[in-house]
């Protein structure tokens, strides 16, 4: 048995994530309680401000260390780790890149990068589901505006990306071209695309700030859809305003023998991409404490 962690992304977020973790279980309430601000974030959101990026990215990533190292303590380990965009960073500081104070103030810059990177309403993101990548690449030629790829999610999702006639024009060509649903993002700008090369820039600025250390599991990388052996802050800082293979990060995974799949953190949309690539595989998700005990119960057991 080989198994991988996959970190969660920004969009899995929910109020009262990681609450029964804290309550039953030691080490997630040192966790949580050496940042109390975003411990209340996560659990209370009194202020209603969970799903804004800028604080959505810190909340996520403590939740999805905080699971995996639950993991970790109860002797599930994996061979190779990933994420989805935000969850990259959350794959990364589960394997002892940073510090944890480090990582935490480099996604809260990363989500104000985001965050403030484009004018509020003239870009934005859609879910394309039911054409190929070949049809998908067809579609975002547009003659006006700007699209691209964000992510290459599974096969039959595609999430496209850009300023708001390039990708009308380009959702106009998916309908044409067969899609089966054109889903709106709720996000506040056009990431994984060129109009985040600024963003780019200033979040390496950010990220030259602290010592990174190579990863002490092996890591798939966004950018590359595998393995890669460049500078984390050349990966990080392409990441941002590239496309996402998280599909060919999960197909080099299981040419690579891993057979196991556990979803790290709130929500279950990955564990969703993974079937879509191959059912055959073990998947497992860990999003609150029972699918924990079930998940080391699970694979205690193999």
């Amino acid at each position: 048995m080989k198994i991988a962690f996959c970190f969660a992304g920004q969009g899995s977020q929910y109020q009262g994530m990681g609450k029964d973790f804290y309550d039953n279980l030691e080490l997630s309430k040192e966790l949580y309680d050496r940042y109390p601000e975003i411990r209340d974030l996560c659990f209370i959101d009194k202020d209603q401000v969970l799903n804004q990026t800028v604080y959505a990215q810190k909340a996520i990533l403590l939740t999805e260390y905080v699971m995996a190292k639950e993991l970790e303590k109860s002797g599930i380990k994996p061979e190779y780790t990933c994420g989805l965009s935000l969850g990259e960073y959350g794959a990364l500081a589960f394997s002892d890149c940073w510090k944890l104070d480090d990582v935490l103030e480099i996604v809260k810059c990363r989500g104000e990068i985001m965050q403030n990177a484009l004018p509020l309403g003239t870009s934005k993101m859609v879910a394309v589901i039911g054409l190929s990548r070949e049809q998908v690449l067809e579609g975002i030629k547009v003659e006006e505006g700007l699209c691209q790829i964000a992510n290459y999610n599974c096969p039959g999702q595609i999430v496209i990306t850009g300023d708001n006639k390039g990708v009308d024009l380009a959702v106009e060509n998916m309908a044409k071209l067969g899609a089966l649903k054109l889903i709106p993002l709720n996000v506040s700008g056009a990431f994984h695309s060129r109009l985040l090369d600024d963003a780019s820039k200033e979040l390496r600025k950010v990220l030259d700030k602290y010592e990174v250390n190579n990863p002490k599991y092996k890591m798939i990388y966004n950018y590359t859809g595998k393995e890669d052996e460049r500078p984390i802050y050349d990966l990080l800082e392409a990441q941002i305003h590239n496309s996402v293979y998280f599909e060919d990060s999960i197909r080099y995974l299981i040419d690579k023998g891993v057979d196991t799949f556990i979803e790290v953190g709130p929500g279950k949309a990955l564990s969703g991409f993974i079937k879509r690539v191959d059912r055959k595989l073990n998947i497992y998700t860990v999003n609150d404490f029972e699918s924990f005990n079930k998940t080391v119960e699970a694979l205690k057991n193999i």
